[in-house]
């Protein structure tokens, strides 16, 4: 599992478990609910990543919960899907925050596009919210050898490039970014990228 939390949200069993089987093949964890009220009534253990909520069902509709969740400050983006789209209900949608519109049969491929996006989306926002004194803190824990590897694959160079110019293997420069990116909690390394940026070790 990824730990990445997918809430689904329809009042159809069959889509609910097709949904949810389709995402927990591809490593998701998930929370499966039948209506609105649910999951706003259901302790929040583990952080919501992405919701998939239906438009229409039965109490409170798909959009009338992304109001909701807006007056709460819920972070989270919300894909919402629908078997009797239009275009007005689409630009609604989008209006009201929706990350996007999905049609009914949900096509599984544009499904898990759609929520690879929403959760880099998230996680490049919260690199821009992350203030810079946790950055320079994460990078001071950095071996003086690890801070010379970060400037390195900040600069774009790759692992053979890196190797090279510090004549050691490409599977220790490997280990060396592994490390680092677990230290400076980047998730990739455009993430990396920006947190050199912040903190001053690569000019913008």
């Amino acid at each position: 599992m990824t730990g990445r939390l997918i809430a689904l949200i329809d009042d159809q069993p069959e889509v609910l478990k097709a949904l949810g089987d389709l995402l927990a093949a591809f490593g998701y964890d998930i929370a499966r609910f039948a209506d609105a009220e649910s999951f706003l009534a259901a302790p929040s253990v583990t952080p919501v990543a992405c919701l998939v909520c239906d438009v229409r069902m039965p109490g409170m509709d798909g959009i009338t919960l992304m109001h909701r969740l807006a007056q709460q400050r819920h972070p989270a983006p919300v894909i919402l899907i629908s078997g009797h789209a239009d275009v007005p209900m689409a630009v609604e949608a989008i209006k009201a925050g929706a990350f996007d519109f999905i049609e009914k049969p949900v096509d599984d491929r544009k499904l898990i596009a759609a929520i690879n996006r929403a959760l880099t989306q998230q996680a490049e926002l919260a690199i821009k919210d992350q203030p810079d004194r946790d950055i320079t803190q994460r990078f001071e824990k950095l071996t003086p050898r690890e801070a010379e590897v970060f400037d390195m694959v900040a600069t774009g160079l790759t692992s053979h490039a890196i190797a090279a110019e510090l004549g050691i293997s490409v599977r220790t420069v490997e280990s060396y970014r592994a490390q680092i990116m677990e230290k400076m909690q980047a998730s990739g390394v455009a993430t990396l990228v920006r947190q050199a940026i912040r903190i001053g070790r690569l000019k913008p």
